[in-house]
């Protein structure tokens, strides 16, 4: 008895398989569409079914055949009498002329020529000869080269039914010639329908809990949902409950994820692994726990700027209340920064050679960077400080020494000048006097202005000043200039300024580089900041930061960039800000 009970036995999935297409679950569209073109007569030669797995590609491929061959009707009709010798025969894979190819082990051009060469003669018991190719994606290049003539040009009584889940792999060329269909994912609140009514046709309790936790993990896929659902139902002894299904997924009680994720946003580290450690001996996967997190950070980020929202989210009365509450507390740039940290370590879990020492790390982490404050709030305190009054506004403090010249110098990196207005604009003669330059800064200034990079670069890097006087300088060259360098500077600063100029290169230059005044410049402006209160304060709150740029807010600077910069090994938020030279 138990034998036969094992023989007559199906699998949910295949039990429940659509046998028209009003059974269908999720896929209103492609019905609508298709039953037009059957009562009106518009049949395409070639259909493409697209989709990820368990939505039912291949599926309606054979309620397509079914409907086209179907002899309870006069000609191709949408609603199949599923009695006849055709609809029997295709239903059970075995009918003559419906032929069934699985692309992803029948990949050459010999298996497309088997149907190339078949395509020439007429069905044996059919309206329709019906080729479907399942995962068509898999085929070959030369595979679908060959397959392209016949499928542009098919006899009368041909018709091709592909499927793939992977619509993009499949060349341009076979694309135009099919009608496609992009099967979608069915609906949370559709897929949990179909599922309960299965399981009281079933004679199985499952609660409705257990029900959307099936859905959850089936990701909008039938056959998924069905094959969790059988597996509960057999897990179970045909009462499922929550727990139930819990336990054989894998997963975290979702009230403990919300008191973890409330924990790690309070700081509150022990609590935080301590929940963990307890959900992991209970037997859920690290990994799915900071899947978990995930959701909860995108949840509770939807919450915050969409109030409102909590029905899309599939949320009990009771989690949306929790989590419109944390949504009120929390920052945007706190759960951003939670997401981000949750989407890099569940990589680093998956891949970690201990997933729970793993997870606990990030959770460690989450926690540390909870109680960090939300840097713009932080710039904007800084940058609402008055001027330090020990260095008066426009006035520059005195440079010391410049370093000894040497290869390092001559490397040092500058930042390229923007051009200012005045120069810009004017044309390249006659400068008024007052725009003419003073000293070499402001003739590298101009280069940088008229975009000549070779010849700003090395004024800035390669040349001392020995004297400057209004149409004659006098510079030494240190390392590699470009040729014809004096011709060149002179030549451009006769045209832009409208009078003659000498530049002379003499030997025994004892001044500092461009570049390597700016560099000493630089460096009193970041230890000058690194004195200010709230910047100590900041490095503090920031271990292993670091002052790399100072910028002063009141000469009209651009926006702030990153000011504090955290070391490569423990990235945190940077914080910008401006101060004064």
């Amino acid at each position: 008895m138990t034998e036969k009970l094992h023989q007559d036995y199906r699998v949910l999935a295949r039990k429940y398989r659509p046998s028209t297409f009003g059974e269908l679950v999720g896929q209103e569209a492609l019905v609508r569409t298709l039953t037009n073109a059957i009562e009106g007569g518009r049949l395409a030669h070639a259909f493409i079914l697209t989709g990820t797995r368990g939505i039912g590609k291949t599926t309606t491929a054979r309620l397509i055949a079914r409907a086209l061959n179907c002899m309870g009707a006069d000609g191709p009709t949408i609603s199949p009498c599923g009695t006849c010798d055709n609809c029997v025969s295709i239903a059970q894979s075995r009918h003559v002329d419906v032929l069934e190819m699985d692309a992803a082990s029948r990949t050459g051009v010999d298996d497309v020529r088997e149907i190339i060469d078949g395509v020439r003669y007429a069905p044996v018991a059919a309206r329709y000869k019906v080729y479907i190719i399942d995962e068509v994606h898999m085929l070959s290049r030369n595979a679908f080269n060959a397959l392209l003539k016949t499928l542009e040009e098919p006899p009368d009584h041909v018709i091709f039914v592909f499927a793939t889940t992977e619509i993009r792999k499949v060349p341009v060329t076979v694309l135009s010639r099919c009608q496609r269909f992009d099967l979608r994912r069915v609906e949370g609140d559709v897929l949990s329908n179909h599922l309960s009514e299965i399981a009281l046709k079933e004679g199985a309790e499952v609660e409705p809990g257990a029900i959307a936790l099936i859905v959850r993990a089936s990701e909008g896929s039938v056959r998924d949902g069905l094959s969790l659902l059988d597996q509960a139902i057999a897990h179970s002894g045909g009462k499922a409950s929550e727990t139930d299904v819990r336990d054989m997924l894998g997963l975290a009680d979702r009230s403990r994820v919300i008191d973890l994720f409330d924990a790690l946003m309070k700081g509150e580290i022990q609590a935080a692994l301590d929940l963990l450690r307890d959900q992991y001996d209970q037997g859920a996967d690290p990994v799915v726990v900071l899947q978990d997190l995930l959701e909860l950070s995108h949840n509770v980020t939807r919450l915050k700027v969409v109030p409102d929202g909590g029905g899309d989210l599939a949320l009990s009365d009771v989690e949306q209340q929790r989590l419109s509450a944390m949504a009120q507390k929390l920052s945007m740039p706190v759960l951003g920064r939670t997401w981000q940290m949750l989407l890099k370590g569940i990589t680093e879990s998956r891949m970690a050679p201990s997933p729970v020492a793993a997870a606990e790390m990030i959770l460690v982490r989450i926690a540390y960077s909870s109680d960090l404050p939300n840097p713009a709030d932080l710039v904007r305190e800084i940058s609402a400080r008055p001027p330090n009054p020990a260095v008066p506004q426009g006035t520059s403090p005195a440079l010391p020494t410049p370093p000894p010249a040497g290869p390092s110098a001559q490397m040092t990196e500058i930042k390229p000048v923007p051009p200012t207005d005045s120069l810009a604009t004017l044309p390249d003669a006659n400068l008024p006097e007052d725009l003419m330059p003073g000293d070499l800064m402001a003739v590298a200034e101009m280069f940088a202005a008229r975009k000549e990079g070779l010849l700003y670069a090395a004024i800035m890097n390669n040349v001392r000043q020995v004297s400057f006087q209004a149409g004659r300088i006098e510079v030494s060259v240190e390392g590699r200039i470009p040729k014809d360098f004096a011709p060149n500077v002179t030549r451009h600063l006769r045209e832009w300024t409208g009078r003659p100029w000498e530049i002379h290169l003499v030997p025994g230059g004892t001044e500092p580089t461009l570049a390597e005044r700016a560099a000493t410049s630089e460096q009193l402006a970041r230890e000058q900041a690194g004195r200010d209160p709230l910047v100590q304060k900041a490095l503090e709150i920031f271990p292993g930061a670091k002052i790399t740029d100072v910028r002063d807010l009141t000469a009209g600077a651009p926006d702030p960039e990153p000011l504090v910069e955290e070391e490569p090994d423990d990235k945190m938020i940077p914080m910008s800000r401006k101060a004064g030279e």
